[in-house]
Order: structure tokens, then sequence, then C-alpha cells
């Protein structure tokens, strides 16, 4: 365990083995590093939080704070997050409210690009890339694979699908489907993200019918459920198809389209 001479560590927090904390950072109480967790200079990380083995703060990162919300009142909350993730410079995260269940949550291995701010009850899953300055509204959950560009801004109680693509500067105020493109301000969905679908390694045969999935919805002119009807029919049975239905079916705000 390194700790620089000019950091300050609350007696009351957790430190795993090979933690590393830089120059004039601050872990406050009932903080919990695990393992192998590197702190560079300047940053601040309050609790109840804690963070997994391999995580990595960059300069000035401000992490485990109180939540943007007005109602909140000082209860007791939590921001948890899983191994491996990147926090660069400047990347803002909160914990999360009654309202939301009391935690921020956060999988393995995604990477924060500086000055992202994750809000009070998002839930992200894994294998996220959140671009420079883009940001959650509280409530927001992002699912694994997901690409955020940069200074995007995801409008609270929205979804993000699985290897959705959020395009650069776009505002989303209705959840964004998986494996799409979505795009603009207000965002648009421009169909399947074959590109980065292959990156991903989906076969031929799933692109295929994730493609023609996305032609029902947003070119053959019937209305959502129509749309859904036939996908179901012509498609289901297989999980890529069966996992876009249900994220359909289950939106609150609405699918962006």
């Amino acid at each position: 365990m390194q700790i620089h001479s000019t950091a300050v560590v609350s007696k009351k927090a957790e430190l795993g083995s090979n933690v590393t904390i830089g120059p004039y950072s601050i872990i406050g109480d009932r903080v919990i590093l695990h393992d192998d967790v590197q702190v560079a200079s300047h940053c601040v990380i309050e609790g109840p939080s804690e963070f997994g083995r391999g995580c990595v703060f960059y300069p000035f990162v401000s992490a485990g704070q109180a939540p943007h919300d007005l109602k909140y009142k000082g209860e007791q909350s939590l921001f948890r997050a899983g191994e491996d993730n990147v926090f660069r410079e400047f990347v803002t995260l909160h914990r999360g409210t009654e309202n939301g269940g009391n935690i921020t949550e956060v999988g393995a291995n995604n990477l924060f690009m500086d000055q992202c701010h994750i809000a009070h009850d998002c839930r992200i899953g894994s294998n996220v890339i959140m671009s420079h300055a883009s940001a959650l509204a509280g409530h927001v959950i992002i699912e694994d694979y997901a690409t955020l560009g940069a200074f995007s801004g995801i409008h609270q109680f929205c979804r993000v699908g699985k290897h959705a693509f959020i395009g650069a500067h776009s505002v989303v105020v209705k959840d964004a489907l998986p494996y799409a493109r979505t795009v603009g301000n207000h965002a648009k969905c421009f169909g399947q993200n074959t590109l980065g679908l292959k990156r991903r390694g989906f076969s031929s045969d799933e692109i295929r019918r994730i493609t023609h999935a996305f032609r029902l919805l947003l070119a053959s002119k019937l209305n959502t459920t129509q749309a859904l009807e036939r996908i179901k029919h012509e498609l289901s049975g297989n999980s890529e198809i069966d996992y876009l239905i249900e994220f359909i079916q289950t939106s609150e705000r609405g699918v962006t389209k």
C-alpha cells in the first residue's frame, strides 16, 4: 500500500492490498477500496461508497458525493462500483436517494472519460464507454456494452439498451433502443449499428435478423405495436430479437424512433 504523505485517509475507510493514494487526495468515512485500486492526486472520494478491485481514478475525480436532488435530506445512501472501472479527470459520481433504492450502481470494466457525470440512482452495466462530458440525469439505466458519445445527455428515468450507440451532442429523452444508432437533439434512431455489432462479434445471421427488425420498426410505416407483432411473428425465438421485443414492451417512457 502506498499513501502519499499529503493525502488524507479516514480511519473509517477500508483499503485493500496494493492500494495507491496520490498527493492531496481525500478518502472519507465508510469508503471501501478493494485490492489494486489506484487513486491519483487531488481526488475526493466520500462514503458510503465501494469500488472494486483494480479501479483507477485520475486526478480531480469527485466520487460518492451527495446527490443533486432537492428531496434528499441526508439519509444514508450508497455508491457502488465493480472491478476495473476507469474514471478519468473531473468525473463526478453521486450516491443514491430514497426514491431510487438509496444506491447508484456501476458494473465492471467501464470507461468514464473526463468530465462525465453519473447522477443519483443510476444503474450502469459492464463494458460501457461514456465519452468526454457525457452526462446522466437521475435514475438512468445504461445496459452492457453501450457507448455514449461526447457531450451527450440522457434524461432522467431513461434506459439505454445493450450495444446501443449514442452520438455526440445527442439529447435522449426516451429509451434508446439496443443495437441501434441514436443521434441528435432531440435524438432519433437511425437503425442498427452494423459496424459496432460486427466488432462485438455478432454473427451475420444475428445482424441480418436485427436489421430486419429495425426495418419493420422504422421503415415499414407500421406503428410500434404493429411492428412488434410482425417482429414476433417473423423473428421471435432468437435471443437477440426476444431481448429487443422485451425492451420495447417494458419501456415506460416510450422508445426513440
